[in-house]
C-alpha cells in the first residue's frame, strides 16, 4: 500500500488477546494539500478512550487538477480501509467495527470509499475484502453539486438506504454546508434516519481546528460513538465554561 498511517493504540494494547474497534481520519486540504498530522490530537483522545486510532495521508497532487485529485483519493481511502481490515489480527481490531471520517476534502473521500463499493479501486488491492465501515463522522465534509460531472466522486450517486449511522458537524457561516444540505434531503426522501447534524452558529469552515471547538467536536464524536456501543463511559473531556457548544440541527 502506497499511504502513510500512523496508529495510536490504547494503553497496554495486548493485540492477541482483545479485539477493539478501530477509526480511522482522513485529512483535509482541498484534495491537493494537507496532512495526516492534523488529525494526531483527535487520534490520541480516541487511543485514550479505547479504540485503534489511524490517521492516514493519501496522494495529493504537485500540481492542482481537482477532477482527478478526488478520484486518486478515493481509490486511496478505499486502500488505507482494506489494509486495516486485513491487518486487523496483528492491530487487535474488529473489522466489522470500523469507523471512517475526516474534515472537508477528508470528509468527502472517506464517505466516498465506504459508499462507492464498485468503482475507484486500486487494481492490486484484495476485492475480496470490502470498504464498509459501521458508523462515519464527518467534521465540515466537501460536498458540491459540481460533482455531477464526475459520477464516481459525486456522493449524491451513492448513497443507499443501509447508509452508516453518521454524525456530521459544521459551522453555520460553512459554504459547504449547501452541499451536506442537499445530500442529507436526499437521505431522507430514501428514509434514513440514522445521521445526526450539529451546527455551531456564527462559525465557518475548519472551525474545528482552534480550541475550544477542538475538543468540543471530540465529546461529541465520543457521546456518538458511545451511543452505538463502540466506546465505553463517558467523554474524559469538559465542555469549555465561556458556553460554546453544538446544536442539534432539529432545535
Amino acid at each position: 500500500m502506497r499511504n502513510q498511517l500512523e496508529v495510536f493504540y490504547p494503553k497496554n494494547h495486548q493485540a492477541s488477546k482483545k479485539k477493539v474497534p478501530a477509526i480511522i481520519f482522513f485529512h483535509g486540504g482541498g484534495w491537493v494539500g494537507g496532512t495526516r498530522g492534523a488529525h494526531r490530537y483527535l487520534c490520541d483522545y480516541f487511543a485514550k478512550r479505547g479504540l485503534v486510532a489511524i490517521t492516514a495521508s493519501y496522494r495529493v497532487p504537485v500540481k492542482r487538477k481537482v477532477a482527478s485529485d478526488k478520484r486518486m483519493g478515493v481509490t486511496d481511502a478505499k486502500s488505507v480501509i482494506r489494509w486495516v481490515k486485513k491487518n486487523a489480527d496483528k492491530l487487535g481490531i474488529d473489522p466489522n467495527r470500523i469507523i471512517a471520517g475526516g474534515d472537508s476534502a477528508g470528509g468527502h473521500i472517506s464517505l466516498l470509499a465506504a459508499l462507492n463499493t464498485k468503482g475507484l479501486n486500486d487494481p492490486t488491492d484484495s476485492k475480496n475484502i470490502d470498504t464498509s465501515i459501521v458508523a462515519y463522522i464527518g467534521y465540515n465534509p466537501a460536498f458540491t453539486e459540481l460533482d455531477k460531472e464526475d459520477p464516481e466522486v459525486h456522493v449524491i450517486e451513492h448513497l443507499k438506504k443501509d447508509f452508516p449511522p453518521s454524525l456530521i458537524l459544521f459551522g453555520d457561516q460553512d459554504p459547504w454546508l449547501k452541499g451536506w444540505n442537499q445530500t442529507h434531503k436526499k437521505l431522507t426522501q430514501m428514509g434514513v434516519k440514522n445521521v445526526e447534524l450539529k451546527i455551531a452558529k456564527n462559525e465557518g469552515h475548519a472551525f474545528w481546528i482552534y480550541q475550544p471547538w477542538s475538543d468540543i467536536l471530540l465529546i461529541e464524536s465520543d457521546k456518538f460513538l458511545a451511543k452505538l456501543g463502540l466506546i465505553e463511559g463517558e467523554p474524559t473531556l469538559k465542555m469549555p465554561q465561556t458556553g460554546e457548544k453544538m446544536i442539534s440541527a432539529t432545535e
